[in-house]
């Protein structure tokens, strides 16, 4: 009889607030935060922390008044940060099978569903994994093999910007292009021409991809999927550019179907063909054309993003720092001068310009967030409980900038690479690629491609600033930080 009243007595607006506060009732009782969780800011009913910033700087600002190991409530999901190099390793090494996993991200999820190489878990992910690495390491004549792919690329590039006549250009795609081309050799077996519109359009779909990747826009997705994968916005451009990308991708894959020859791989697409037949009877290995595009995928944007976005932080440091570029061409021309291109068995006997080398990559800040993990099991870090299945980011740039690791951190300053002898010396909060198990596949190429393309550009030029237009240091945080648009002029020595 009461019941009979009360409902008889509510209308729609009392209806509609009786369900709101029962769902913030649900979300409190079903999100309330673990015992020993890592603290962190209030989080609002439902929403969680959507209006904190998760950029690196917001979450620097965060780990001081939080610690190095805290959380943020995201929709009605806890992800936890971790921040500077002891937690950072502490994570990542000391307890290596800790963060291993991927959680799952619904703004890639209707890419990737669980395949390829960067989002997949488990016995999947360590079979495609190894095979990706075997294939990097040892394709052709291996190290030899990647170091002439690159060598040419050298060349192309360097004669790109010698067509500029040093006069003013924004060297952005030709600097993306010829970074591609030295993974394109390796998964397709040929590169592209600068001058191909096709490629360039793949080229520039990739990138707006990444930068929007990283808007809070983009992410609301993977806080609130159930909604926003209904509304517009700049998760729908992303997902639809990477549909067009692997449009592509497909192309080049079937082409190589056509015409296969399993005793004579030319390339990554070729062996993994091949791999197809000998892994039939293991189907949990995941070796099909599904995940095979997925791997491409992964190896294409992986070798050349990151790598291409180091060099153009090259260019605005030595720009900004003449003296620097000064002291690498003096080195260049002591020990190689300019009659051959610089080698990889160089590198030793250039101590100078691999510590700038490695000072753009810490400074330039390439990746800041990392990319989320997952925690694989119940663990404490910190001294906090970490349940499984928990996301966890760390935070590489506030390894990179650890006031307690380097001396200058807020400064360019190569000299942090470099021992009382000048000789180059190794830094053990130098991430740049992550670590532990997870830690970029493409680490040993990237390091090849920056040193010889920067060594091979440094010799042949010298680069100013546009009069009246020196770059910002000011970068792009997309889902990497990438310098903002500039023009340069590359005048040969």
């Amino acid at each position: 009889m009461i019941f009979q009243v009360v409902f008889d007595y509510m209308n729609f607006t009392s209806w509609v607030s009786f369900i709101f506060v029962l769902l913030i009732l649900f979300d409190l009782i079903k999100n309330r935060r673990p015992h020993n969780f890592p603290p962190g800011p209030w989080a609002l009913p439902l929403l969680g922390n959507v209006f904190t910033g998760v950029d690196f700087k917001s979450v620097g600002k965060l780990a001081e008044k939080y610690g190095p190991v805290f959380s943020v409530k995201r929709g009605s999901e806890r992800m936890v940060y971790v921040t500077g190099y002891k937690m950072v390793k502490e994570a990542l090494v000391n307890q290596l099978d800790s963060f291993v996993d991927r959680p799952v991200l619904p703004l890639f999820h209707t890419i990737y569903n669980g395949l390829g190489i960067s989002l997949s878990n488990g016995y999947l992910w360590r079979k495609q994994r190894n095979f990706a690495n075997t294939h990097l390491r040892y394709f052709g004549e291996g190290r030899k093999s990647l170091e002439k792919y690159i060598e040419v690329e050298c060349h192309f590039l360097c004669e790109a910007f010698k067509e500029e006549q040093g006069r003013p250009f924004n060297p952005h795609y030709t600097i993306t292009n010829s970074v591609s081309n030295v993974i394109c050799c390796v998964v397709f077996g040929h590169r592209f021409e600068y001058s191909d519109p096709s490629y360039r359009k793949i080229l520039e779909l990739d990138n707006e991809a990444i930068v929007l990747a990283g808007s809070a826009q983009a992410q609301l997705l993977d806080v609130f999927p159930g909604i926003m994968k209904y509304l517009p916005g700049p998760h729908q451009t992303i997902q639809n550019h990477y549909r067009e990308i692997m449009e592509f991708l497909k192309k080049e894959i079937g082409s190589h179907q056509e015409d296969l020859n399993p005793e004579d791989p030319r390339d990554f697409i070729d062996a993994y063909l091949s791999e197809m037949e000998r892994k039939k009877l293991d189907p949990q290995a995941g070796f099909n054309t599904e995940t095979l595009l997925l791997c491409t995928l992964d190896l294409f944007e992986a070798g050349t993003e990151t790598t291409a976005n180091t060099l153009r932080w090259a260019l605005v440091f030595m720009m900004t720092y003449p003296d620097i570029q000064e002291k690498v061409q003096a080195e260049l021309d002591r020990v190689i001068g300019q009659s051959r291109q610089p080698t990889l068995a160089d590198r030793p006997n250039l101590p100078y310009t691999d510590a700038v080398i490695h000072e753009v990559q810490r400074f330039g800040n390439i990746a800041p967030l990392g990319f989320p993990r997952s925690a694989s099991k119940d663990t404490t870090l910190g001294g906090y409980f970490i349940p499984k299945g928990t996301a966890a980011t760390m935070i590489l740039a506030s390894v990179l900038f650890d006031k307690n690791e380097w001396e200058t951190p807020d400064v360019f300053n190569p000299e942090h690479f470099l021992d009382s002898q000048g000789q180059f010396r190794k830094r053990d909060a130098f991430l740049p690629f992550s670590a532990g198990k997870r830690m970029c596949l493409g680490e040993p190429l990237a390091k090849m491609e920056t040193f010889l393309f920067f060594a091979s550009v440094l010799q042949r030029f010298t680069f100013t600033p546009v009069p009246g237009e020196m770059p910002s240091l000011d970068g792009v945080l997309g889902f990497t930080h990438t310098p903002q648009e500039f023009r340069m002029m590359a005048v040969p020595r």
